[in-house]
């Protein structure tokens, strides 16, 4: 019988797991959603972040998000077609995400900036995995600045600090072969 009994809690714990993610994503429906939103509308308003904007993507029900970006614009980098026309690379500027995961939980991730046809975009930076209970004001404040933080890494890049990538691979990388001091 001792096996059933460590069964038992198996499935005691699996039916508790399962009723959590029915909290959560009405925690989420009922305030959370709001309350972030506000929070971000609130320091956007506070540190003068004019050009950030705020949407809410409800597409699929319990897997929404709340999206913080930056926008998109044109890069300055572009290419003359001839005739005064020019086919210019688009830069999208970052956002900050708050997304509910299929178990009710929030991810909060940063997207970087990246400049489309010119190399490929980093992966999203996974900052935390929340419960909603656990998701504090201080917290979204903590995530804005971690945000400001990486995409001002990013637009700032030089050589300085040799490791530090700005998000994707360069076009003018050097071939694999020279990198033992061969020369060609």
């Amino acid at each position: 019988m001792s096996e059933l009994n460590n069964l038992k809690r198996k499935v005691d714990q699996y039916k508790q797991i399962v009723a959590n993610t029915r909290e959560y994503r009405t925690m989420w429906q009922e305030g959370l959603k709001d309350q972030i939103v506000s929070q971000l509308e609130t320091i956007v308003k506070e540190v003068g972040f004019d050009s950030a904007e705020i949407e809410c993507r409800c597409e699929v029900e319990n897997l929404e998000a709340i999206v913080l970006s930056l926008g998109t614009v044109k890069s300055g980098i572009y290419t003359e077609m001839g005739n005064n026309i020019k086919r210019h690379l688009i830069k999208q500027n970052g956002s900050l995400v708050y997304q509910q995961l299929f178990n009710g939980k929030i991810i909060v991730m940063i997207n970087y900036p990246y400049i489309e046809n010119y190399g490929q975009p980093h992966p999203p930076k996974t900052i935390a995995i929340y419960r909603p209970e656990e998701l504090k004001p201080p917290f979204v404040i903590r995530h804005f600045e971690d945000f400001i933080r990486d995409i001002t890494d990013w637009e700032d890049y030089d050589d300085d600090e040799p490791n530090k990538r700005i998000g994707f691979k360069f076009n003018f990388e050097q071939p694999a072969h020279l990198d033992d001091g061969e020369m060609d």
